[in-house]
């Protein structure tokens, strides 16, 4: 019978990205997931994170707490949605995205990304 996998994000590995603290719960490093990966995103309060894209990873973020907004952009178009608790938002590859923190609470978010997503190796720096 497939094993059942669990993770906590008190254990789990913690990538210091730039503009967030991104714990890799569930993914083909730590688990036998093979196609996706599940992570909890942290951003200080009144922050805007480095714009960054995937260039072949969709990705979907779910907000738990905080407030603020995604912001994206493709050439000359431009977007903004709101974020708080309770919002759902797909991102599709090739899209530059940044997350935008309104207020002094940190913003908490899940993300879970297909296929699976090396930490840190889309982000300006290249690495985490």
């Amino acid at each position: 019978m497939p094993e059942l996998q669990s993770a906590t994000s008190a254990t789990c590995p913690v990538f210091h990205l730039p503009g967030r603290d991104w714990f890799y719960l569930l993914g083909p490093q730590n688990s036998s997931a093979r196609n996706l990966v599940f992570g909890l995103a942290e951003f200080p309060g009144n922050t805007l994170a480095a714009a960054h894209v995937h260039a072949a990873e969709e990705e979907i973020i779910y907000i738990l707490s905080g407030v603020g907004a995604i912001l994206a952009e493709d050439g000359d178009e431009r977007q903004e949605l709101r974020l708080e608790p309770g919002v759902a938002i797909f991102i599709p590859p090739g899209l530059t995205h940044q997350i935008r923190v309104d207020g002094d609470e940190s913003l908490k978010l899940v993300t879970l990304f297909s296929p699976p997503v090396t930490p840190g190796a889309y982000d300006p720096q290249g690495k985490a």
